[in-house]
């Protein structure tokens, strides 16, 4: 970059997002030499920044932790999507997150500028958010585990499965996976030669054993598809339907759970995922208006058998009704 300034904001923001950069790699991505690169690093220590720099053939360059770590750089779209997100922290089934998500909401909405604030505001406003019903993950091993799958680093852990001794395990981590409120890591396991999906509920003392790896390709078409099949959770149902009612009330009906597409004023196009068609029916009745099931087949035989056992359970009422009548 020609102006300074700027470079230098753009190797903060470089540092900030990766654990650690070799001399090299770092002054090609910001298209300067590695002299101009120690100089850069020198001007970020001056303004309070704990840059590392290591020698030798593993050497390189990291933000360090430090007492009091400067403000992090993000753009618009950075900030309203961390401020949402800290936001729905507390209910992550992360231990602890619910008072420290609040604080941290506080501080970030505090130096919003108010055009960005008010689309925090509304975001929040129209969005629903599941509370998890799951087990609790320390947030401690939560980080631990995110950040040896970002470093491709050996993770080394104590874990527990079901109607199984504890054992220490020694894996190469690949993905944390969210699903049917539990927390996955998916990993390939060094001692079974094989990859395994591992609760972190059951998961103890996490470490980092400094010994990175070559990720190697995961046998399933991506890390969630793996837990489904190891877990034996059942596949998603993708569900749609034309529903006769405004896009804005529709959308206000289901919150974040649901994809609405206008068709037109009066109707529009729902989408919903679920491993479950329970849901999606009810709240297609919640919206309280009439709607087509476009697919899948399943789905409609669903909404079928959920409406005639509905019409069975109100036939005694109603010739009760016509016999008092």
């Amino acid at each position: 970059m020609a102006n300074t300034s700027s470079r230098t904001l753009r190797l903060l923001s470089l540092l900030q997002t990766h654990r650690h950069w070799s001399g090299p790699e770092l002054a090609g991505r910001l298209g300067v030499s590695e002299r101009t690169l120690r100089r850069d690093v020198e001007r970020l220590r001056q303004l309070g920044y704990p840059v590392g720099a290591a020698r030798g053939s593993d050497g390189g360059y990291q933000l360090a932790p430090g007492a009091v770590l400067p403000p992090l750089l993000l753009d618009d779209e950075e900030a309203v999507a961390l401020a949402v997100g800290v936001g729905d922290a507390a209910q992550s089934g992360i231990a602890g997150m619910q008072e420290s998500s609040l604080r941290a909401l506080t501080k970030v909405v505090r130096v919003l500028p108010p055009r960005l604030r008010a689309r925090v505001d509304t975001l929040r406003a129209m969005t629903l958010s599941a509370v998890t019903a799951g087990p609790v993950v320390a947030a401690e091993v939560l980080t631990v585990v995110a950040q040896a799958c970002r470093d491709e680093e050996r993770l080394r852990f104590g874990y527990t499965a079901r109607g199984s001794a504890p054992s220490e395990r020694e894996v190469e981590p690949h993905r944390l996976v969210a699903l049917g409120g539990r927390w996955y890591l998916v990993a390939y396991d060094l001692a079974r030669h094989d990859w395994r999906s591992f609760r972190l509920d059951r998961l103890t003392g996490p470490a980092a054993t400094g010994a990175h790896f070559r990720p190697r390709r995961l046998p399933a078409e991506d890390p969630v598809a793996f837990v489904q099949a190891a877990s034996g959770a059942p596949a998603p149902y993708t569900v749609e339907a034309l529903v006769h009612a405004p896009a804005a009330r529709v959308r206000q009906a289901v919150g974040s759970w649901g994809t609405v597409e206008p068709v037109d004023q009066g109707s529009c196009r729902l989408t919903m995922t679920s491993t479950s068609l329970d849901w999606p029916t009810q709240a297609l009745g919640n919206v309280g208006v009439e709607f087509e099931v476009l697919g899948p087949p399943e789905f409609a035989a669903h909404v079928q058998e959920w409406g005639g056992r509905f019409l069975r359970a109100t036939r005694v009422a109603c010739g009760q009704d016509r016999e008092a009548s």
